[in-house]
Formats: C-alpha cells, structure tokens, sequence
C-alpha cells in the first residue's frame, strides 16, 4: 500500500472510530439462561418530557389551557379520536392556526391495540439526564451526576456481556450532542464497562451540513503537506465528546470486520449510495433521527436499538410547539413500527417499547406562546408520572396494566423487561446493579 493510500485509509478510519467510536470481540462470554421471547428490541425514549395529560389521558387543551376541547393526537401509538376543533398540532401554518392540517396515521391499527399499554408508570427523576439514565440502566440514579457517565451498567452492557452481542449488534441513536446524551452508551460499572458498550451515532451532527463538508468524498491526502486537514476531521468528530471534559475514546470492541462495516455505511450516507428512509414528515431534529434509526436497523441488523427523542422539551415556552413535537413523535413511532414489520428480516421477530424519560408539571409557568397558551416545566409531582407501551412478540394485544387511581410499573422496570425480550433476565437480576424495586413488566400484568 502507498503512503497516500494509507493516509486516505487512516483517515477513514478515525472517522469511523470518532464517530462511532466504540468496539468488543463478539462471541457470547457467558450462555444465557432464559429463551427469547423476540429476536430484536427497538427501545424509544421518548420525546423528551411528556404530560400524562396530552398522552394518555387525551386531555389536548383541557387539562392546561382551559379550553375544553380534548382529543388523541398521538393515534399511531393509542387508542382515541383526535380533538374535534382548534388543531394547532399539524403541518400548515399558512392556514388558521399554526399547524391546522393533523398528518395522517401511517398505522391502520394503534401500537395500543397491537401490544400492552401501561398507562401510569412512576419516573424516579424529573431531570432530563437523569430520566434517560433510569431508563438505561434500571437504577434510580439519584447519585448520578450530569456529564458524568453512568455509575451503573447500560442495557447496552448487559446485552453483550450476557447475551454475547457484538459491536454492531447494539447501536445508540442520538439525537444531540448536547445534555450529556453521548455519554450513555456505556457505565463506569467496574464489572461493565467500555468493552461491552454499544456504537454511538448522533446522525444530526455526523451527516449534518458540517459532517458533509468534514466527512463525505474522502480525499487522497498527503502526508506532509496535507495532514492537517485529517487533524480537522477528527476534530469536528471529537466535538461530540468535548462535554465530558476531554475524554479519552475508549475501545467498545469492534472488530476490523466491524470497523470496516460501519466505516462502509458511513460512506454510503455521506455519498448519497445509502437512501435514509425519513418519516413521511421530517421537519425536527427527532423526524430525522428515526429515520437514520431505521437505517442502521436496515443495515446492521442489531440485537438492541436504542433511540433517542427531545423535541418536545420546548414546552417550557411554547406550548404549541410541544403539541406539535408531540404529534410528530408519534408519527415518528407509527414510521418506525410500521418500516419494522415491513422489513424482511426484522418482521415479526421484533419487539418495541416506549417510555418517557419523565413527564411535566401540573400547574403552568407563566410564558405564553403565539396562542397565549402556557408552558409547563417539570419539577412536581405530575412530573413523575409517565407511561410505558410495548408491542412484538410474546407481548399481549390490546391490554391495558394500571390506571390514574392505580399505577403500576417504574422506569427502572424496562431494562429487565428487554432482558426478558432477549432471553437474559436472570444475569441482569444476579448483578445486584437494579433498583431494587425493579421488576419485569411482564412479572407486573
């Protein structure tokens, strides 16, 4: 190989080390001991603060604006007949109200009535980094810290250190680099760790306008005049890590077989040779995000999928905006669900669940947006208050577990549920790492 070849290689390289930085030898260390009840899991955390009122409760402007319309506009993922007058949630803004045209359900059959809903679950934190923490780890994270790594072991470890998943068979979509979200693909856990952590991407940042400049149609470079230009690219790459404070990338495992793959699919994006099957709406940063999640899904075929969502945080001050963020994370979900059971290795061997990291507060601040409709924050009670949805295999249609007068399940209970999915609850009980009033929703209907 001649040097310019090899810079051009080298160069490709870190890219695809940088970017999705984190590699183990695969191979299971330890058999698993329970039988899977679905091949693969998709988990969403979804959308970035939820109230129970405009979700499940289907309160739409009832519950926070005193204006008695109520009405579903989540109805990919529920159950429900949308509110009857002042829409403000959809796509035109040019006509009446800022988005009056809802966008169509893509699923002629809700996630609700596909799979089990519970319907009042108890989030542990209100924050937004400890919430995604919780529902990585299984664990209240009362003690975690933001920009800190988790204290105690991802779903990401557990699926490759018991289930014996390699790199690319467990993948963390984020949606920012920002909110210490690119810290969560794997714990300090001294059992755990870097070498059992799940490849990273943030495809908003990487195969953004600034990824296309830094990234796409890789130059021959030569190695003495031209080597600063490398130095750029991993540069721009280390930005997503440049909130931790310098870290050092650490080494998840890929193979070179792996190195190779992810390295091939980042090239087929940046040039165009790989099409990203967007939601029929992309207009958000989440939009955009499940659709490069389908993606990897086609690609790579993972065991575990997790993906990321926070749109709908702007209903600190604008609460049209939330309404809308929150319309367009359900059709987000329905696109996902729906290019799952489309697809022909993932259909019907796939499960789904998800859960906001937290929800919102009962009483408002006092921001109005451009409907002199007031924002909510989220630091009481009401913020405790989520819900959990599950659909796939071994998952029971059309049930319902718990109310508003008796909740039922945690945030902390997913990570044993999608161990269970996957065959390997009882290594996740026997790591002593869980809160320790965490069960299986399965163990809960």
């Amino acid at each position: 190989m001649d040097r310019r070849s090899f810079i051009k290689k080298s160069a490709l390289a870190s890219a695809g080390a940088i970017t999705m930085p984190y590699i183990l030898p695969s191979g299971r260390l330890f058999a698993s001991t329970g039988s899977a009840m679905a091949e693969y899991v998709v988990y969403v955390l979804f959308a970035g603060g939820v109230r129970q009122q405009e979700s499940v409760l289907q309160r739409y402007l009832a519950d926070s604006q005193n204006v008695n319309f109520e009405g579903n506009i989540m109805y990919n993922m529920l159950n429900g007949d949308p509110p009857p007058a002042k829409i403000a949630y959809g796509t035109d803004p040019s006509v009446g109200p800022s988005g009056s045209n809802p966008i169509p359900s893509i699923l002629s059959q809700s996630l609700e009535s596909q799979g089990t809903l519970f319907p009042e679950v108890h989030a542990s934190n209100a924050g937004h980094y400890g919430g995604l923490n919780t529902l990585i780890t299984g664990n209240t994270a009362v003690t975690q810290g933001l920009r800190q790594k988790p204290l105690f072991p991802t779903l990401f470890e557990y699926t490759r250190k018991h289930l014996g998943a390699s790199a690319t068979e467990t993948w963390f979509i984020g949606n920012t680099i920002n909110n210490s979200v690119p810290l969560l693909n794997y714990s300090v856990h001294e059992d755990y760790g870097a070498k059992y952590g799940a490849n990273m991407l943030i495809p908003n940042t990487t195969f953004s306008s600034l990824g296309q400049e830094h990234l796409a149609n890789a130059k021959v470079y030569h190695p003495e005049e031209e080597l600063r230009h490398v130095d750029i690219m991993k540069n721009f790459l280390n930005k997503n890590w440049e909130i931790n404070g310098g870290l050092t990338l650490a080494d998840i495992g890929n193979t070179f077989e792996e190195r190779e793959m992810v390295k091939t699919y980042m090239d087929g994006v940046l040039n165009g040779q790989i099409s990203i099957p967007f939601p029929p709406v992309n207009d958000n940063g989440d939009l955009r995000n499940l659709g490069y999640a389908c993606s990897v899904l086609d690609y790579f075929t993972p065991k575990l999928t997790v993906v990321n969502m926070s749109a709908v945080d702007g209903c600190h001050s604008n609460f049209t905006g939330y309404l809308q963020s929150l319309h367009r994370a359900d059709h987000a979900v329905g696109h996902l669900w729906n290019f799952i059971q489309n697809h022909p290795v993932l259909a019907n061997k796939t499960a789904l669940i998800a859960t906001p990291e937290h929800g919102r507060n009962a009483n408002p601040n006092s921001i109005l947006d451009e409907n002199d409709w007031f924002g909510y924050d989220h630091s009481d009670s009401n913020s405790n208050r989520i819900f959990t949805l599950m659909a796939g295999p071994g998952i029971q249609s059309g049930l319902k577990v718990g109310s508003e007068s008796n909740p039922t399940g945690r945030a902390t209970d997913n990570v044993l549920t999608i161990a269970e999915i996957l065959g390997f609850k009882s290594e996740v009980q026997a790591s002593g790492a869980l809160d320790p009033q965490a069960q299986s929703l399965f163990d809960r209907i």
